[in-house]
């Protein structure tokens, strides 16, 4: 690669001189923050891209400029409804593509849930892993012939997989006591660990799977944190930070948060990224002990745990893929 990108790096700095005319791009979540900077971002470049939204007159409007970016860009924007914590919901945006027909060239795992109150899916599971998680598990997998051989799937993680590892015996907190940050890092593990499962699994038709962590952004993301939890939030960041001899935490912008989905999905050369999990336009390497910030744990990129992870979300979806 001719350049390198960086955590201030922003979508149009890592897309500059890329044409993405014929690509075909997915994206969930795309009525806000980063979803919508992705979508805006690869069509001024000249890519169709699909963006996947829970409420449709949100997304129209929120939308605005992707559309004139589309227009200006020679690309294409349309949007469809996905609810992603309800499995009816996912399982019919999933059929419609696939009766659609038309391929994929990457899927963006992009939309999510942090730090929620307890509460459950339409289908009983716990909100941040069902939402996070499980239904990108199925949405993603129904779809999966529809990706064309070099495509890649991204799904959005966070640092905040260091909060906790899946738990394979209770996902739901049926016996354990609810906490949203142990909560929001299970369904974060999560999503690094079906990229790993789907990249062992779909390599061999050149389908690359990668997870990536946008940074610290302020977005409609963070809308159960109260101004304290904030607060306290950034404070053990920062402690961890000084701990390991690194600088104090800063939010980024929009775009350079979006920057590392759009460099993993149509930059980055896949053998780089298939498999790994990324950060600030690169790959993270694997840091083990305590505190949130840069790097990646071991349990994260498990292949054992994460064939675990794969039966057990089968198990719960009642689905084999």
């Amino acid at each position: 690669m001719s350049h390198t990108f960086g955590a201030d790096s922003t979508t149009d700095e890592v897309l500059n001189g890329i044409d993405l005319a014929g690509k075909r791009i997915l994206i969930t979540g795309a009525s806000a923050g980063l979803g919508v900077e992705t979508a805006r971002a690869l069509v001024a470049h000249g890519a169709e891209v699909v963006g996947a939204a829970r409420d449709l007159a949100k997304a129209r409007g929120a939308t605005e400029a992707v559309r004139a970016a589309a227009d200006a860009g020679h690309g294409a924007f349309a949007l469809v409804e996905l609810d992603l914590a309800a499995l009816a919901s996912v399982r019919a945006c999933a059929e419609g593509l696939v009766a659609d027909g038309r391929p994929f060239d990457v899927i963006i795992a992009n939309a999510g849930v942090m730090a929620c109150p307890f509460g459950t899916t339409a289908d009983g599971f716990e909100m941040q892993f069902g939402t996070n998680h499980l239904g990108h598990f199925v949405l993603v997998n129904r779809m999966a012939g529809l990706l064309r051989p070099g495509g890649r799937l991204v799904n959005l993680s966070s640092a905040g997989h260091r909060f906790a590892d899946v738990d394979l015996d209770d996902p739901n907190f049926t016996h354990t006591p609810y906490d949203p940050w142990i909560a929001y890092g299970r369904s974060k593990t999560a999503n690094i660990l079906f990229a790993v499962a789907f990249d062992r699994r779909h390599r061999a038709r050149g389908i690359r799977a990668t997870a990536v962590h946008p940074g610290g952004i302020q977005t409609e993301l963070s809308r159960h944190l109260t101004p304290e939890a904030s607060a306290t939030l950034i404070a053990s960041i920062n402690a961890s930070q000084q701990a390991h001899g690194l600088p104090p935490f800063r939010y980024k912008s929009i775009p350079q948060g979006a920057a590392t989905s759009v460099w993993a999905a149509t930059v980055a050369p896949a053998e780089t990224v298939g498999g790994h999990y990324c950060e600030d336009c690169h790959v993270a390497e694997i840091q083990d002990g305590e505190g949130i910030r840069g790097g990646v744990r071991p349990y994260a990129l498990d292949p054992a745990r994460a064939e675990a992870l794969w039966a057990k979300s089968e198990a719960l979806v009642g689905e084999t893929f």
